[in-house]
């Protein structure tokens, strides 16, 4: 006997609430929703990251010691909360475009070989590293390939080892 609630398998169908989750789920998992999220968390890590580096940095004032003096306490602070906010979001665009590269070449490269292993993110390294610097030419891209791939490597091991 078959009832019009249940499907052949003997569960029921799906309701609206458990599509509309399947389909929030299915869009996270997609390759544009994975650029753009790992774009916008590489650039708050990276200004959250410029912003203490720039803290850190140690300017010394006797390079320019006239605009030094001429200078109230006020406008020093006021030039070194504008460097640091200038160094930070200059961090925060390069996090920015170092996750979404990554992220989304990986993505690409998981759904064309349909499998989620160390492959993925060594090749994705590699396009992003030799991607960055490519501008410096071809042997600055084939280094910047070798040495993303590596780094790329090494935390794929690490993150899939047993612990």
């Amino acid at each position: 006997m078959s009832s019009p609630f249940y499907s052949p398998i003997g569960r029921p169908p799906p309701t609206d609430m458990e599509k509309q989750i399947q389909m929030i789920q299915d869009g996270m998992q997609s390759c544009p929703f994975k650029f753009a999220s790992a774009g916008v968390i590489g650039f708050g890590l990276g200004a959250a990251f410029g912003l203490v580096m720039s803290s850190f940095e140690y300017s010394n004032p006797s390079l320019d010691l006239e605009a030094t003096v001429k200078q109230t306490t006020g406008q020093q602070i006021k030039s070194a909360f504008k460097d640091m906010g200038t160094r930070s979001y200059s961090m925060a665009k390069n996090f920015a475009v170092v996750g979404a590269i990554f992220s989304g070449t990986e993505c690409i490269i998981e759904s064309y070989r349909a499998k989620n292993d160390t492959i993925n993110g060594t090749a994705a390294g590699c396009i992003t590293g030799g991607v960055l610097a490519a501008r410096a030419g071809p042997q600055a891209a084939a280094l910047g390939c070798a040495g993303f791939a590596a780094f790329s490597t090494a935390i794929e091991w690490y993150m899939r080892r047993d612990p």
